[in-house]
This record gives structure tokens, C-alpha cells and sequence, in this order.
């Protein structure tokens, strides 16, 4: 079974699209066989990948309020091994339209159970807030990859999300983990930049990746040719240390594997 990722902070505009647009081009990169589910009303995620939402015959909010299958929704992507089920704004309605649902925090596991199998990684890039269909994305996920923008506020911004984790994982999710906090938009030049990194260690310790993102002027500029910083610059430090990210997460899986298997 394919492990799922929910990507997700509260805060906007800390990387969690950029994350997850170019994370899920690397691990394909790696070989493996991904899906990225765009749950974020705004289908940045989409439109990232050169994706016209209007061109989509199904979209999430089919598969979540309208009972559409989740196979048969994909869309094939520029990247070899990578798939995606897209957005549209119609999402911003569909937590209106699941409120009086039974199980409406399970909606999204119920989706993906079908195709769960067909892929190594299912990564769902999140909407800034912790409303149900984030919910439905932290209930569905086996764990969570937290961006953090490394700024003055950052660590400010977490507490909100853990404290929904914490929640949710009693109640809804028993195995849910935090695959890990991701330090993005980062400048090494700055002694605040390094500062956060240091702080998020502190707290965190090897729950932070040991990977970072960078600022970076390519990274930024690839959602609007439609294209991951793998494919528009592959040398560029954006494309560069997404790769690094997701053989952190192949070798953590890994790891992890092979101490239960003792």
C-alpha cells in the first residue's frame, strides 16, 4: 500500500504547493509511482502543473461530494510516474455540502482506499486552515510533511497544527505521524534564517528534515510555465534540494521499514 502525505500548516504562504509540485516530481524522479491530490480550493497545485481545471472531467470535489471514483480522475502530468487529481474552486463549497455527512472527517480515506495500492506516494497538498477538508486529509494520511518558512513568525505558526494533530489522532487517526518539519524560503546569509533552523531543532530535533529549501528565483518561476523545478531547470538549487528531500524520505521509509521487520 502506498504511503500517504498529507502536506499542510495553517499559515499561507509558507511552500506547502512548492512542496508538494516539486517533491512529488523528484520521488518520481526516484522512481516510484506518485499521486498528487490537489485539496486546496485555490488548485495552485494544478495549475502548477500546467493543468486547466475547466479541461478536467472530474475533479476531488467529484470524487468527495459527488461520489465519483477517485480512478479514472487522474490526469497525467509532464513527469513520468506521476499522476494528479486536480482542484477547482467549486471546493471551497464542498465543506458546506459534507457537514451533515456521516463520517464526514473519513470522506478522503474512503476515496483513496481504491487506489491506494497503485502508487508508492500519495501526497495532498492542503488549503491554509484547518477546516474539514483538512481534516479529511490529516484522517487519510499516514503522516504529515509541515513547511515552515523560515521568518519571525514561523514557529508561532505550528502550534495551531500540532494541537489539530493531537486532536485528530485519538479520535480519527491512531497512526498518524509527522513525517517531518521542512524548513522553505530559506537564506543562509541571514542570521534569522538560521536562527529558526536552529530553534526548530531545538524543539523538534529529528523530526526536522535535514534538508532545506531555499529561496530560490527558478523554484519560483516554474509554477507559471506549468512545470516542476525539475523539469524547467533540473540544476537549479530548487530542483537540487527537492531531490535531496524526497531521498531523505525514501531512506527514512526505509529505515523504518527494516527496524519493524527485525
Amino acid at each position: 500500500m502506498g504511503k500517504i502525505i498529507a502536506i499542510a500548516n495553517q499559515k499561507g504562504g509558507v511552500g506547502k504547493t512548492t512542496t508538494t509540485i516539486n517533491l512529488g516530481a523528484s520521488l518520481a524522479a526516484e522512481g516510484k509511482k506518485v499521486l498528487i491530490i490537489d485539496a486546496d480550493p485555490q488548485a495552485n497545485a494544478t495549475s502548477g502543473y500546467g493543468i486547466n481545471p475547466d479541461q478536467m472531467t472530474s475533479s476531488i470535489y467529484e470524487c468527495l461530494v459527488d461520489d465519483y471514483p477517485l480512478e479514472g480522475s487522474q490526469v497525467p502530468t509532464c513527469v513520468e510516474g506521476l499522476e494528479l487529481v486536480g482542484s477547482r474552486i467549486d471546493l471551497a463549497g464542498a465543506e458546506l455540502e459534507l457537514i451533515n455527512r456521516p463520517n464526514r472527517e473519513r470522506v478522503l480515506s474512503k476515496v483513496l482506499a481504491p487506489v491506494a495500492d497503485k502508487y508508492d506516494y500519495i501526497l495532498i497538498d492542503c488549503s491554509p486552515s484547518l477546516g474539514l477538508i483538512t481534516v479529511n486529509a490529516l484522517t487519510a494520511a499516514n503522516s504529515v510533511i509541515i513547511p515552515v518558512q523560515a521568518e519571525y513568525f514561523a514557529l508561532e505558526g505550528i502550534t495551531k497544527l500540532i494541537n489539530t494533530i493531537r486532536i485528530i489522532k485519538p479520535r480519527l487517526n491512531p497512526s498518524l505521524e509527522i513525517e517531518g518539519f521542512l524548513l522553505t524560503m530559506y537564506d543562509a546569509r541571514l542570521r534569522l534564517a538560521n536562527q529558526i533552523y536552529e530553534e526548530l531543532k531545538g524543539h523538534f530535533g529529528d523530526m526536522v528534515f535535514n534538508t532545506v529549501i531555499p529561496r530560490n528565483i527558478r523554484l519560483s518561476e516554474a509554477p507559471s510555465h506549468g512545470l516542476p523545478a525539475l523539469v524547467y531547470d533540473p540544476e537549479s538549487r530548487g530542483a537540487t534540494s527537492h531531490n535531496a528531500l524526497a531521498k531523505e524520505i525514501i531512506n527514512k521509509q526505509k529505515k523504518k521499514a527494516k527496524a519493524t521487520s527485525k
